[in-house]
């Protein structure tokens, strides 16, 4: 290891930059910024990089978002005529028959043009009426978002409704009229991590501020919030106070009491059938004298006679359950085996449970995309690193049909995608994806990158293409770096639930270092198995992956020639001070607590760059508005780098939120400015 013991600071030279619209400090950031676009912009390869980036992400040859909604399909799109995007609706059996009749509802490019505001579409909710949703929008990609009642039935937002101003709200519907909020309303209503701590109910007609409080946290949770399920006639009302980010209370809210769940604080409720509250359990349980292991798929009912348990579905021996989606009389499971992908659907045949597949290609990733209570079918997804997606119905008999399948965005006919393991120091087998041109994998050892995150629950699956633009996608990836000669690796390290709960919890807190050993072990056996070189290894995360890079950058520089770091946490002893940062104490540790401290201290990649140390390339970026990740992460992570005569490329984002960028453009830029540092460090040539 290449770290040097780090000792706490008292005082931060570099403090001031964590002031977010200080003059000085985005001076300094514009600085930064205009030496790094003069340098990677005037690389011939720039614009050949941000064009093909364009060109993928403003196609109109995409598949659609689709999600059922009585009896039409809803989602949002966006493409090079409208860049801000539109929500849109059409007649589901016109949409299965792939006859399509788009209406849209919103237009975001001109209400921003109508308001002069910068929106960025944050989703809706829609009331049991199906009619009026209550649309989020965000100015400029923040989390923060305002709140505003619209009708889809007249296509406009609805005069005198419920209206939020910008904050980061959580909001259900109890009836057509009346709302569960959690929001800010004033000193004492959020936590110390900036989300609600209360819920009111405000029914319509009425002002906020008299809004009664029917379910409250403590100021050092992570939030209180509600959560409205519904199956058919049925719904059922949850209040949960998030006492960490991965542990939280919860009641039933019957008749105006609230009934607590004996459910264990690290569970997940996933749905509702009948009166079956269905839960995935994240911790193994005890109820009732029987046994429950973690990963499983369980279901709660209340009766007169208190609650009662019973399972439905144990996750693969290899493997874990991913996600739950519950239609008229059955549930869809999404699930991985070994990073591969596969669909279950399972209902109640009397006592027992009967679990079906549904067959649908293999070797790739499936995502649930929407089912409903009225309905017995389901919406799907298939792709792969070099297969474009594919969305299929699934019908009540499991009878699967293609809808829609994406073009080819790259020439994938010399591509291959292998699997191998990695053994971690302490010797646990860790996965990775390896794709490169067949001829590229006999030639020798060429440019890689290697992508890991490695956190929160999050599995690192092979996809094609989504909107998020991330580099390691498929399509972007494979016509930017793979048709140009390079490697792309996917690296599934602990702290993901590529397994289960399990997985995650062995790199969290104090074994955090075993995410960044499984890192370090694929980079090691690509290195062995002669894929690459350190001189042609590159590296690339953001967010918690952001964390990883710095980490990668200052315990192994013999290992990396290059590190991409996108909105990243690097201060780890400060990181619980600002913005979001305290809501993930339970996944990093309290810098607050000397023993867990002690633990940060030993990784903080901010305080582990020493002067004379030979040092990978390094680009860092963020985006100003980004009210989840500080931006103060980055830049003093760049003024220490400077301070110590180290060179770096940054790049801050005025505006994008924790995205980094605002809308295709920007994405397009970004990906441009990554692809060719990452091109010219390692030495990755034009096809």
């Amino acid at each position: 290891m290449f770290y040097a013991s780090a000792a706490a600071q008292t005082e931060d030279p570099n403090q001031w930059l964590e002031e977010v619209q200080g003059e000085r400090a985005l001076a300094t950031v514009r600085a930064w910024n205009e030496a790094t676009l003069a340098d990677l912009l005037a690389d011939p390869r720039y614009e050949s990089f941000r064009s093909e980036a364009l060109a993928i992400l403003t196609s109109e040859a995409r598949l659609p978002e689709a999600t059922f909604r009585g009896d039409t399909v809803e989602g949002f799109w966006r493409d090079a005529a409208h860049p801000r995007g539109q929500w849109r609706t059409a007649p589901v059996r016109g949409y299965l028959a792939g006859e399509p009749r788009w209406t849209v509802l919103l237009d975001l490019d001109a209400l921003a043009t109508r308001e002069n505001e910068n929106w960025v579409w944050r989703g809706a909710t829609c009331a049991p009426d199906d009619d009026r949703c209550l649309v989020r929008l965000s100015s400029g990609g923040t989390d923060a978002s305002i709140v505003r009642e619209f009708s889809r039935r007249r296509g406009q937002f609805v005069a005198d409704g419920f209206v939020l101003p910008p904050a980061k709200s959580e909001v259900e519907w109890l009836d057509d009229d009346t709302l569960l909020v959690g929001t800010d309303r004033g000193p004492g209503t959020t936590t110390t991590s900036g989300y609600p701590r209360t819920v009111v109910r405000w029914a319509r007609g009425t002002a906020l501020a008299d809004a009664p409080v029917v379910f409250e946290g403590q100021a050092q949770d992570v939030g209180a919030s509600a959560t409205v399920l519904r199956h058919g006639r049925r719904t059922a009302v949850v209040f949960q106070r998030s006492v960490t980010f991965f542990e939280s209370e919860r009641w039933l809210w019957v008749d105006g009491a609230l009934v607590p769940l004996p459910l264990p604080t690290h569970s997940e409720i996933v749905g509702l059938l009948g009166d079956e509250l269905l839960v995935l359990l994240q911790d193994d349980w005890t109820f009732a004298g029987q046994s429950y292991t973690s990963g499983s798929l369980v279901s709660l009912v209340r009766d007169a006679g208190g609650f009662s348990a019973s399972r439905w579905m144990e996750p693969p021996p290899r493997g874990a359950i991913e996600a739950v989606m519950v239609a008229k009389d059955r549930i869809y499971v999404q699930v991985l085996e070994d990073v591969v992908g596969h669909l279950l659907v399972a209902q109640r045949r009397g006592r027992e449970i009967e679990r079906e597949e549904v067959a649908l290609p293999g070797n790739g990733v499936i995502h649930l995309q929407s089912t409903s209570s009225r309905r017995r079918d389901a919406l799907v997804q298939f792709e792969s690193l070099t297969v474009p997606s594919t969305q299929f119905s699934v019908d009540q008999d499991r009878v699967v049909t293609a809808l829609q399948t994406l073009p080819a965005f790259y020439d994938a006919s010399d591509v291959v995608v292998e699997q191998h393991f990695a053994t971690s120091p302490d010797g646990t087998r860790v996965p990775y994806f390896l794709m490169a041109k067949a001829s590229v994998l006999k030639g020798g050892p060429a440019p890689t990158i290697q992508y890991g995150y490695g956190g929160f629950l999050n599995a690192i699956v092979p996809v094609y293409f989504d909107e998020e633009a991330r580099p390691q996608h498929g399509a972007l990836a494979g016509r930017s770096w793979v048709s140009r000669g390079g490697v792309l690796v996917l690296s599934n390290l602990r702290g993901g639930s590529e397994y289960g709960p399990a997985w995650h919890d062995a790199g969290v807190g104090p074994d955090r270092q075993r995410v960044f050993d499984d890192f370090f072990a694929i980079g090691d056996d690509l290195v062995r198995r002669g894929v690459t070189t350190p001189a042609q290894l590159g590296a690339i995360g953001r967010s918690n992956g952001g964390l990883l890079m710095g980490v990668a950058f200052t315990q192994r520089p013999d290992l990396y020639a290059a590190i991409d770091c996108g909105v990243p946490l690097l201060d780890m002893l400060r990181y619980h001070q600002l913005l979001a940062g305290a809501s993930w104490k339970g996944e990093y540790g309290d810098p607050e607590v000397p023993a867990e401290r002690a633990v940060l201290e030993e990784y903080s990649p901010y305080h582990h760059v020493v002067a004379g140390q030979k040092y990978p390339a390094i680009l860092l970026y963020t985006s100003t508005l980004d009210d989840r990740v500080h931006p103060g992460h980055a830049r003093k992570m760049a003024a220490r780098l400077e301070g110590l005569g180290i060179p770096f490329s940054y790049w801050e984002n005025l505006e994008g939120g924790h995205g980094g960028v605002a809308n295709h453009d920007q994405a397009a830029m970004r990906l441009a400015l990554e692809y060719t540092f990452l091109a010219r460090a390692l030495g990755l040539g034009d096809p």
